[in-house]
């Protein structure tokens, strides 16, 4: 199956969930597209939900419960839900920009 979406983000606002964090998003059918941008000022949490995204732009370290990857853009990321795949995510340039596919 393929999938193809035409999102225009240009359109969309920016909101803030939190600081150092700021996300577009649009819900298609049962997925959640969303363009997020993090900077430095983004305090450093853990989370327990997946998420399967593309780095467009910056340099992002994601830390798991054993090991560190480091992100570049083009690198897609995939990480899996639930508290057994912890991860917590730190910006290495001065922002990044991340798209995600996410299940609502």
């Amino acid at each position: 199956m393929k999938f193809q979406y035409k999102v225009d983000f240009g359109k969309l606002k920016w909101e803030s969930p939190f600081e150092g964090v700021r996300h577009k998003y649009i819900n298609q059918d049962d997925l959640r597209l969303r363009l997020v941008e993090y900077t430095t000022d983004m305090p450093p949490h853990w989370c327990e939900k997946g998420h399967y995204g593309y780095l467009i732009e910056g340099q992002m370290e994601i830390e798991y419960e054993n090991e560190k990857i480091i992100y570049n853009p083009g690198d897609g990321i995939f990480i899996l839900d639930g508290p057994k795949h912890k991860h917590k995510g730190k910006v290495l340039s001065k922002k990044a920009l991340v798209f995600f596919m996410e299940k609502v």
